[in-house]
């Protein structure tokens, strides 16, 4: 039995981690990297090809983007998630896919005027369509055996609709040990979801550190800020326009203004509409409609039992179509305007600033992180004029900011998770967290706590029955300079490689058919080499 460690270790995002239990091969979570990238990540253990499961914690695409490239090195194996999940994956899948096409459609444009070579997107919209089929959705809570010798349970974990903590039991010559994947930890109190389910036991707990170092704030009065800001603004006759994250913080946001009508707070203005203009936000938002039963919290189940759709209300927009969207910054009336991208780097509420940042009367106002280098943090940070759409245009508007309900644990929460853990497990492998603060959370861990925990770097493989370490994983950093991930010769070199890897597992699993079977098989192969062998 071993466990690699490719992503999220000593890093934020990408997680990824391998198992080889009870003959067969898996990983838990698949996830693009995204934003600073400090360590040069291992590559996987084995192809693609060979991977028989994939156990998914959430949507997000730091856990999931990589899904439809495995696919397209030839992946053919089963994803087990949450139905939540997979509902959302189909949604933000395709998204992320969108956005690895249009990005390499506009680095070809310069290629091509620059007599540079050309790029190939790291997957198609068509292949992470190709890749949803291979989901399977699991109920929470429920033991599943997935493979001789291997259990599974997904337990609800509080940080997104449908994430899980995923408990995995292997079994190897009669002696079976107990793995426990948290994902990522859900903060408490949040609208809509459920807070965080505790776990019972385990041997070994892979667990996250996002906000290992730091303990949050006390959380605002959310209604009572929204409402004064869109009094305030429409009250000189302005827009409210929210820069928002399609999955969870939209959503959000929704239930926040149902109880504002629904209270009345805004008597003066009591039919005031509200837009929410992003496609895969209203998609995303149909998806937790779809399961509410399954994910939403108490609170909001009490309102659905009393037929009240917690994230709907009169006065609700919804705009799908490019000229809907425009339509909006045609009429005159104050409003409510939600859209996607939450940091302003794409998406439709670059159109939306371009109308709104140079009128007085209006707000731009953030309700999420703002990631250094983004036009979101230049606006936050005092910028008196950006660029959109090759014009200028002067900031004049109100900026407000509404700290965001953190979707992710503090440290007190994620310790108070691992203690509902007993006995005190064999080990705990610290991830998913800032360089630093993953060695500091897991020297707090030691030193305070009296757990055998450490922090590995990509590459590291630990034996989970001799429980040593069988490889101790690399520290090397990333070159901080730019480098082009690859021409377009080259990725499809890859993925040609891909295939070949493919047709080696596909081999493998012929062993033991009948001879007429290999026989055609084989006679197949041939003429295909002999087509092509130069």
């Amino acid at each position: 039995m071993k466990l690699t460690f490719i992503g999220a270790d000593h890093e934020v995002t990408g997680s990824s981690h391998y198992l080889e239990i009870a003959g067969k091969k898996l990983a838990v979570d698949c996830g693009m990297e995204q934003g600073a990238d400090i360590y040069q990540n291992e590559e996987s253990p084995y192809p693609a090809a060979d991977l028989d499961y994939i156990l998914l914690t959430h949507a997000h695409i730091d856990h999931s983007g990589y899904l439809p490239l495995l696919y397209s090195h030839g992946f053919r194996g089963t994803i087990f998630a949450t139905k939540a999940t997979t509902d959302l994956c189909q949604i933000m899948l395709r998204d992320s896919a969108h956005i690895q096409e249009m990005e390499a459609e506009w680095k070809n444009r310069k290629a091509r005027r620059s007599g540079m070579p050309e790029v190939t997107p790291l997957y198609t919209i068509q292949d992470a369509e190709k890749v949803i089929p291979h989901f399977q959705s699991l109920d929470y809570d429920t033991i599943v055996t997935i493979a001789d010798g291997i259990q599974v349970r997904f337990s609800d974990v509080g940080h997104l609709l449908g994430s899980a903590s995923i408990e995995i039991w292997a079994t190897e010559e009669g002696k079976t040990v107990k793995l426990a994947f948290s994902g990522d930890i859900g903060n408490i109190n949040q609208p809509l979801i459920r807070d965080p389910q505790y776990l019972s036991e385990a041997d070994f707990v892979i667990m996250e550190s996002t906000y290992g170092d730091r303990s949050h704030k006390a959380a605002p009065d959310y209604v009572t800020e929204l409402t004064r800001i869109i009094r305030t603004t429409f009250q000189r006759g302005g827009n409210v326009v929210i820069p928002s994250f399609a999955v969870g913080r939209t959503q959000e946001l929704l239930y926040f203004i149902r109880e504002i009508k629904t209270k009345q707070l805004l008597p003066e203005y009591p039919d005031f509409e509200v837009y929410v203009d992003s496609p895969l936000a209203i998609e995303a938002t149909n998806v937790f409609n779809r399961n509410v039963e399954s994910c939403f919290d108490e609170e909001a189940m009490a309102l659905v039992r009393q037929g009240i759709n917690p994230i709907a209300f009169p006065g609700l927009k919804t705009s799908v179509t490019s000229d809907e969207s425009k339509a909006i910054n045609f009429n005159p009336e104050p409003k409510v305007i939600i859209s996607a991208s939450g940091m302003c780097e794409a998406g439709r509420i670059r159109h939306h600033l371009k109308h709104n940042l140079w009128r007085p009367e209006c707000t731009v106002l953030f309700v999420g992180y703002q990631a250094n280098g983004t036009l979101g943090r230049s606006l936050l940070e005092g910028a008196t004029s950006v660029t959109l759409f090759g014009e200028t245009i002067e900031v004049v508007a109100h900026i407000e900011k509404l700290e965001g309900i953190s979707g992710h644990a503090d440290k007190e929460h994620l310790i108070e998770w691992l203690q509902a853990i007993s006995p005190k497990p064999k080990k705990v492998f610290v991830v998913h967290g800032e360089d630093t603060v993953c060695d500091t959370f897991a020297a707090c861990l030691h030193d305070e706590y009296g757990y055998q925990a450490e922090a590995p770097y990509t590459g590291a493989v630990f034996d989970l029955i001799n429980e040593t370490w069988l490889a101790p994983g690399n520290r090397v950093h990333k070159r901080t300079e730019v480098v082009a991930k690859s021409t377009r010769a080259a990725t499809i070199y890859q993925r040609l490689v891909a295939a070949g890897q493919r047709l080696a597992a596909v081999i493998r699993h012929n062993e033991g058919g009948t001879n007429k079977d290999l026989i055609k098989f084989t006679d197949q192969i041939n003429s295909l080499c002999d087509k092509w062998d130069r």
